[in-house]
């Protein structure tokens, strides 16, 4: 059975998945009638079994064969290593039911920070940041005197500068997305942070935030005197050949290029929220990208073209955990254990978007997916289980 069959439902069942989607209606626009849903053909050919290597292509067939249902309009999977398989099915607009598009550009979140720091440790290899030398090094007028003992470099790749959130337009979905055409930069972002002082030592604690990735953004453009997203371009994307990955430019709030429509509940409406400037989020979770471009960065990263992205002296200190009590990233990475294999990954959400990377270290399994779930800002577990995990499975 093929992907294109195990994915295809009933033209009954498909108006009745969008229906429990739209929910009452659709803000801004008025609906002209229900959309009918097209779930698109996985664009590889996919196995109705385990390849070779082992992975469950099952369960993922039968999680794409759900899309769309009440909370995930779209989904694109992408599995690489020992055999590999790519399916994608849902829909790329609500109102018009056209299908999803496997090659579909998307906010990949904080997915970010894995550029990110693979941006840093690049300059660390040329010489020109030392891990371990203090942040105000390369930012003096950074941290107010409340700092006493500043962060390295290294507590801010593995979160544990000790830096507190910084300012925000809001901690819920609706709360931002009254504010979602606004600007904050980064420098205020950084600012709201360093004025409330430490929130512990660094290195006494690990504690996951864009605060520290944002920081390092700043770093970035220190050090080397050009934009974080230039030195992203000719550093990381150009190298790997990932073309469809770019930042929005800005306060731009457009997904430009083919992409898929996103939705989230506002005021218990299925609300579009496409359009968003995330600019605040900027080297912590700013870029826009594609499933393909996300699994050559996972072969970039993990060595496959010979240190380019993260040189191979520095590749196992990024995937090294801190002696930290409940510790579970390295740099930018989070360590998991599945089955007894060891999965190295980041997840991503913004507001209608929810993105994951994961990989072996050996890189005998890959796995890349962006799902279109209005649960995408909430506990992203039920979707890495549905539509990730397979994956893993030996």
């Amino acid at each position: 059975m093929t992907a294109r069959t195990t994915a295809r439902t009933t033209a009954r069942a498909r108006a009745t998945a969008v229906s429990a989607l739209l929910g009452s209606s659709l803000l801004l626009v008025p609906l002209a009638g229900t959309a009918a849903a097209h779930p698109a053909a996985a664009p590889s050919p996919a196995a109705s079994a385990p390849r070779a290597g082992g992975f469950d292509a099952t369960a993922l067939e039968r999680a794409l064969a759900e899309v769309p249902d009440g909370d995930v309009s779209a989904a694109l999977i992408r599995v690489g290593g020992k055999g590999s398989w790519s399916g994608s099915a849902g829909v790329r607009d609500l109102r018009t039911g056209a299908p999803a598009l496997p090659h579909a550009r998307f906010r990949v979140g904080s997915t970010t920070k894995v550029v990110t720091a693979a941006v840093v440790l690049q300059l660390a290899a040329e010489k020109r940041v030392a891990l371990d030398a203090p942040v105000s090094r390369y930012l003096p007028d950074l941290l107010p005197p409340s700092f006493t003992e500043p962060p390295t470099v290294r507590h801010l790749l593995t979160y544990t500068s000790g830096l507190r959130p910084g300012a925000s337009l809001g901690s819920t979905t609706e709360e931002m997305y009254a504010h979602r055409f606004e600007t904050l930069t980064p420098q205020e972002v950084v600012a709201a942070s360093v004025a409330q002082g430490p929130a512990h030592d660094p290195g006494e604690r690990q504690e996951y935030g864009n605060i520290h990735y944002t920081v390092l953004g700043m770093l970035i453009e220190a050090v080397t005197g050009d934009s974080y997203e230039h030195q992203a371009a000719v550093r990381v994307f150009r190298p790997l050949g990932m073309r469809h990955t770019g930042f929005p430019g800005g306060p731009d709030p457009r997904i430009h290029g083919p992409h898929h429509r996103a939705y989230a509940d506002i005021g218990g409406r299925t609300t579009d929220v496409t359009e968003w400037n995330m600019s605040d989020r900027w080297a912590a979770g700013d870029m826009i990208s594609t499933t393909a471009d996300l699994e050559r960065l996972v072969f970039g990263v993990f060595g496959v073209f010979g240190g380019k992205v993260v040189p191979r002296a520095l590749l196992d200190q990024m995937l090294t955990v801190p002696d930290v009590d409940g510790a579970t990233y390295g740099m930018a990475l989070e360590r998991f254990v599945i089955d007894g294999r060891e999965i190295w990954g980041k997840t991503g959400s913004r507001p209608g978007y929810h993105t994951v990377l994961g990989a072996t270290r050996d890189l005998s399994r890959t796995v890349v997916y962006s799902v279109n779930a209005k649960s995408a800002r909430e506990d992203g577990f039920p979707l890495v289980q549905r539509f990730a995990l397979p994956a893993f499975a030996s």
